[in-house]
């Protein structure tokens, strides 16, 4: 008898605290509806660049997706490195209600990108970081993570790294380039007698402290790549991917990528991959996330310019360009096709015959046809013709758009018969970006595409590929002091002046529309490489459209 009124005790103080802690705040939380039509997404950038943060997020919104990212300033800057606890903070919040993260481990473990290149964090610190990803994932079991991240970079020069390295590489920066890449060089094949020679001049030449820190904070972020790596392989992640920035085909970056593809080699592509590229992994893995969701699978047919096209090695990168995007569209959850006729999005990659890539502020970029460019255009032509849905990665020059193409589909009314276009920044960062969004253009309405075009067009065509150059040429004209990469006092005369030229290339190229009179040109980082475009008045689409039919 004592043995039953003991168990009825107990059983009554289960009963008592099931109540407590069920109507606790921790169990009254919402959760999300696993059978919603479309998921909430989180996503985290790794810096507040336009085109990682606000662009790359756009795209979901055309689909009429919900997702939504940290404030601005918990994010990495041209020269704050970022808050990784309160932007942890907000994810945690955030993912009580959501089905989807995206998230840069830049951004999680360093702060941001540029973070991740020069933060003084103990490994402690970033490995305290890392496993803080392995809880998160046991406290949101539901939630699917898909996870990009970077392997630091190896700039050519201080110059090609634009000032944002640490302070050594403004001297030693070309030396440090040199030296690693004959390290990697050594370990793939071996160097001749000269460069063995040239491997320890340079060892002598460079300040031990200087390649010391450098290597040391290298070592901290391959750490934490291989151990990125072990917890997908646990099932942290439904996808991780690791991608090389301002790379080449031999150097430190490419040694490490060489490493980190051997640790994951058991994963296979359908889990893992180091790749070629960066800024446009946000909107690769956004793209995964939206697949899975839907269960879809799509197809991509490529097809190059003529000439050496897909076997072209694009400046900034370590590969062929075709290795890169086949790359990018298993990342993306889809599969190439042979066949033009079966795909569901047509990619048509613009790259020079003979292979190279210049810089899109070359003063051949004049907007005259070269060699290529009327066969490319008949491509494009052929494709859109036919129905097919068409994008263009536009990479004959790198960091905007070839002029001479675009006058020719300006001229054949292609530029909005488009699926979707990209040619900003390096070779990947174009392809990977519109072969994305030629992905999600599916669930996209045609105004909504074309409303994505139409940034583009004035990101890459209008301002990196014209107005940045003729503004660039211009700053000494203006009082006070400032530079290209630091404009500081000279920022506001120069945002008024890259506005001025904005509108009337607008005006010369585009169909009119009311709000280009409220555009407003600014330079969020302080520097002219990147831009950011509002409208004083807010921006209608629907009498966009209608000029354009007018036209």
């Amino acid at each position: 008898m004592a043995t039953i009124k003991s168990l009825s005790k107990f059983l009554l103080v289960v009963f008592s605290l099931a109540i407590v802690f069920s109507s606790s705040p921790a169990a009254a939380k919402k959760k999300p509806d696993p059978h919603a039509a479309t998921p909430r997404i989180v996503f985290v950038p790794h810096d507040n660049r336009p085109i990682s943060d606000k662009q790359t997020r756009q795209v979901i919104e055309k689909m009429g997706w919900e997702i939504v990212t940290p404030p601005a300033e918990m994010l990495g800057g041209s020269s704050e490195v970022g808050d990784p606890e309160k932007v942890w903070q907000w994810l945690e919040s955030e993912s009580e209600t959501a089905h989807v993260a995206v998230l840069s481990t830049d951004t999680l473990l360093y702060g941001s990108l540029v973070g991740s290149r020069i933060h003084s964090w103990s490994a402690s610190d970033v490995s305290r970081r890392v496993e803080r990803l392995a809880s998160f994932k046991q406290e949101h079991p539901f939630l699917k993570i898909y996870a990009f991240g970077s392997i630091m970079r190896t700039p050519r020069s201080a110059e090609a790294s634009g000032g944002q390295e640490p302070g050594y590489y403004a001297k030693y920066g070309s030396d440090i380039f040199r030296y690693t890449a004959l390290a990697d060089k050594n370990e793939v094949e071996g160097l001749t007698r000269r460069e063995k020679k040239e491997y320890d001049f340079l060892h002598k030449l460079i300040p031990q402290d200087a390649i010391d820190d450098w290597m040391s904070r290298r070592s901290k972020n391959f750490n934490a790549s291989k151990r990125l790596i072990d917890l997908a392989r646990k099932g942290t992640f439904s996808y991780l991917v690791l991608g090389r920035d301002d790379n080449a085909p031999y150097s430190q970056t490419h040694m490490e990528s060489r490493k980190l593809s051997e640790a994951g080699h058991d994963l296979g592509a359908s889990k893992f991959q180091a790749i070629a590229g960066i800024d446009e992994l946000g909107l690769l893995m956004l793209t995964r996330s939206v697949n899975d969701w839907t269960s879809s699978v799509p197809f991509v047919f490529v097809k190059y310019n003529w000439g050496r096209g897909g076997n072209t090695v694009p400046a900034y990168s370590d590969e062929k360009i075709d290795d890169s995007i086949k790359e990018h569209v298993t990342a993306a959850g889809g599969l190439i096709v042979k066949d033009a006729g079966k795909a569901d999005v047509v990619l048509c990659v613009n790259t020079n015959p003979n292979g190279k890539t210049y810089e899109a502020g070359d003063r051949a970029n004049d907007g005259k046809p070269r060699e290529g460019t009327k066969y490319f255009a008949d491509i494009v032509q052929e494709y859109v013709d036919a129905g097919r849905p068409t994008c263009v990665a536009d990479i004959a020059y790198a960091n905007g758009s070839d002029n001479a193409l675009m006058e020719m589909l300006k001229d054949r009314d292609l530029l909005f018969k488009l699926r979707a276009y990209a040619g900003w920044n390096t070779a990947t960062n174009s392809t990977g970006f519109v072969m994305a969004e030629g992905m999600l253009a599916e669930h996209m309405t045609l105004d909504a595409c074309d409303e994505l075009l139409l940034r583009r067009y004035l990101d890459e065509w209008a301002y990196q590929a014209n107005v940045r150059g003729i503004v660039a040429r211009q700053l000494g004209w203006f009082r006070a002091s400032g530079s290209y990469s630091a404009l500081n006092e000279r920022r506001g005369a120069a945002e008024e002046r890259a506005t001025r030229l904005m509108q009337r290339f607008c005006e010369t190229n585009l169909p009119p529309f009311d709000e280009l009179q409220y555009l407003k040109v600014t330079f969020p980082w302080n520097r002219m490489f990147e831009f950011d475009m509002t409208f004083d008045r807010p921006f209608s689409y629907e009498e966009y459209k209608a000029r354009l039919k007018e036209k």
